[in-house]
């Protein structure tokens, strides 16, 4: 695969080429103390020089020594708040007299373009794929948004101490087709983006840059860059053997840990909202004061709420510890029986946005130490 090398001066050059062709491009931004994403016009709206320190319970942004523009690990929103969105409406309804007309409410086409998505993340964008975009149930918005995404991804050469994405293979090099991918490399004397091509689409936009042929030392840079991020990884106190949890979930419906941990949850769905793969979401019917006007909203939701499960009767999962394990067991077991994949991807979000500092890995090792006595 030809690798080329882009100068990290005219990486604005990318930005202009994606949006020249009418993308909305979207990318990490600091807004309110952290890195998000947010619209892209000009590589000033980038991080440059900043990174984020993360643990159980604890985020905080702070300045690097160098002026990396992805020299941080991943921030409090994924990208499926751009693809299935947080709330939308599906239609209106009016009554006049005895008539009542239902209009559906069609989205206007959009051409969306992500920069900077890592390894994990474009995972992610693939599980919801199979979950929102295929089969007999699929979300037609999230479809139509998924149709003309433009992804641009990152090669990470940093990590942060929540990472586990080498325990669940997603990273951190870029193993999914992205349109293109780009790996930074900054040396004390140089600094510049190696890139590649994975689509028409991507050739496209390439050929519209000041690229040269990297050179076999700058492309062993570019590996040596995302080797670092993976020892710190491979090498962290999150990192373990995923390879049987599935089934070793399975046999631990009754564990005593499964208490333990409900003493410290608050069923906050603070995990669920950062989960780059949680998908659950719930319809809420509205009307004015007349009985003439009505709505229907599709929005997020989290099986860590008692009304997700709410049949005649009561809530199936009425207690904080039957809504932990559904949640944990759904997204490491179970998720293999629906979609043939694990729904974790190792980004490490549900870790550090917990209020309570819950950790997945740690609670993994506890079910595995309590099993073994």
């Amino acid at each position: 695969m030809e690798i080329l090398k882009l100068a990290a001066n005219d990486l604005n050059c990318l930005i202009q080429a994606i949006r020249s062709e009418g993308y909305q491009l979207f990318g990490p931004i600091l807004h309110n103390g952290a890195i998000t994403y947010g619209e892209i016009e000009t590589s000033t709206d980038l991080p440059q020089g900043w990174t984020d320190q993360q643990e159980a319970g604890q985020y905080r942004v702070e300045r690097r020594n160098d002026k990396a523009h992805f020299g941080y690990a991943v921030g409090p929103h994924s990208w499926k708040q751009f693809l299935q969105l947080p709330q939308r409406q599906l239609w209106s309804a009016s009554r006049s007299g005895e008539d009542v007309q239902i209009l559906e409410i069609e989205e206007p086409p959009v051409k969306l373009a992500f920069l900077g998505v890592r390894s994990c993340e474009l995972h992610a964008i693939a599980i919801q794929d199979r979950v929102l975009a295929q089969g007999d149930y699929a979300n037609s918005s999230y479809k139509a948004r998924r149709a003309q995404l433009f992804t641009i991804a990152v090669e990470c050469t940093t990590a942060a101490k929540t990472c586990f994405c080498t325990s669940m293979n997603t990273g951190p090099q870029v193993q999914l087709p992205s349109d293109l991918v780009i790996t930074e490399v900054l040396t004390s004397d140089t600094h510049f983006f190696l890139i590649r091509c994975g689509s028409p689409q991507g050739n496209r936009v390439l050929k519209q840059l000041p690229t040269v042929d990297a050179s076999e030392k700058e492309k062993q840079e570019g590996q040596a860059a995302v080797q670092q991020a993976e020892n710190q990884v491979s090498n962290g106190s999150r990192s373990f053997d995923s390879s049987d949890l599935k089934t070793l979930l399975y046999r631990n419906y009754d564990n005593p840990n499964w208490d333990k941990v409900a003493e410290r949850c608050l069923s906050c769905a603070n995990c669920t909202m950062a989960c780059p793969t949680c998908f659950c979401s719930t319809v809420e019917d509205t009307t004015d004061l007349t009985g003439n006007e009505a709505q229907r909203w599709e929005r997020w939701d989290s099986c860590f709420t008692a009304e997700l499960s709410y049949l005649s009767g009561g809530p199936v999962r009425a207690d904080t510890r039957s809504r932990y394990r559904q949640w944990m067991t759904h997204k490491l077991a179970t998720w293999y029986d629906q979609f043939d994949s694990s729904g974790c991807v190792g980004c490490g979000r549900c870790i550090t946005w917990c209020p309570v500092g819950i950790d997945i890995t740690e609670e993994i090792q506890n079910i595995r130490a309590q099993e073994q006595k």
